[in-house]
């Protein structure tokens, strides 16, 4: 037997799997797939884990069930290139592998602040998510709360807090001049409106200088607050940054273009893990695992694979709360309610897919 592994169930992982299924596998082939949690999760909605307007299950769908597929659930130590071996921090088993596919995700990363990550919630897994989500949830009436990046997730997590919890005070640290750099003037427009008309205090030009228990400190001034949630900017897993392979500047492994890596052809990377022109993202690194699946596909059979095609991005979606929402899709800018149904419209097709 053949032993295919599939390193992450999310975004890439899961589309590596249910392409591959969606062919006729070879009988020799047996696909096993390493993930923390036994389901798939939908990373894009933990903002709303975080403000408790969602339940876990929301979030989350069963992972395939065939034949040819097993499942080893527990956190990974380590990968031993030599011995093509898998190694588990909370378990003894070992995972042998012919191919591997490295979909492991991101972490965040705190560029060096001081106590940033001994002191701040997360929204980078679902365990952290929850974790975020019941400090959140325990806070009493008018408790104060600092939510530091004002990137695609600070203001979904911001927004969704808002809407939750209407008695809380809510801050907001932006490095930036305006909230979400990246997208129109008309979509930062649009946002800094909302966070305006629903009380969520915006701090442009952030510098945070450190982190307290019961605070930030930002440009020489230290807030109080009772819970800080780091959106302040992700980097590859751990285990990606540790392993001897060509890096870029951003510590994601170097691929060629059938997403391999050189001199290691039988090992394929995709998702945060893998340096690519666009940022990272849940559709891009669906989108690679779409086109690994394909090129696994061949290579199974003994074809030469085909050179995939550009990945096209549709666009980026984002909420602020259940009714109002912001992105951009095939190059047009969007605001208020259509975007937001869009993107519960995209929810609902991938848990049924």
């Amino acid at each position: 037997m053949k032993n295919l592994v599939i390193l992450g169930g999310g975004y890439g992982g899961i589309k590596v799997l249910t392409g591959l299924l969606g062919t006729a596998l070879p009988e020799d082939l047996l696909i096993t797939v390493v993930d923390k949690n036994p389901y798939h999760s939908y990373k894009t909605e933990f903002h709303t884990i975080v403000a408790g307007t969602a339940a876990d299950i929301d979030v989350r769908t069963e992972f395939p069930l065939h034949d040819q597929v097993q499942y080893e659930f527990g956190e990974v130590r380590s990968i031993n290139l030599e011995n093509k071996e898998i190694y588990f921090r909370d378990r003894s088993a070992v995972v042998t592998y012919d191919y591997l596919v490295i979909a492991l995700g991101c972490e965040d990363t705190y560029h060096g602040i001081e106590g940033a990550e001994e002191y701040t919630e997360s929204v980078q897994s679902f365990s952290k998510a929850r974790h975020t989500g019941l400090a959140v949830g325990n806070l009493k009436a008018y408790g104060k709360i600092s939510v530091v990046g004002a990137g695609l997730s600070g203001i979904e997590v911001a927004s969704e807090i808002r809407e939750s919890r209407p008695d809380l005070n809510i801050r907001l640290l932006d490095r930036g001049g305006s909230v979400l750099r990246a997208f129109d003037p008309k979509i930062q427009a649009h946002v800094a409106d909302w966070f305006i008309r629903n009380d969520v205090e915006v701090l442009h030009h952030a510098n945070v200088e450190y982190v307290e228990k019961d605070g930030v400190c930002n440009n020489g001034i230290c807030y109080v607050n009772d819970v800080t949630i780091w959106t302040a900017g992700v980097q590859p897993h751990k285990i990606v940054r540790e392993l001897p392979f060509k890096k870029d500047n951003q510590n994601k492994i170097v691929v060629n273009k059938f997403f391999q890596v050189p001199g290691q052809e039988q090992i394929y990377v995709i998702g945060d893990n893998a340096s690519s022109v666009h940022s990272p993202s849940g559709q891009l690194a669906g989108q690679q695992g779409e086109q690994v699946a394909r090129i696994l596909e061949d290579i199974l059979d003994g074809r030469q694979p085909k050179e995939p095609k550009e990945i096209r991005l549709r666009g980026t979606l984002g909420s602020l709360g259940k009714s109002d929402g912001f992105g951009s899709m095939f190059q047009q800018s969007l605001t208020g309610l259509l975007p937001r149904l869009t993107k519960s419209g995209v929810l609902w097709l991938q848990k049924r897919h």
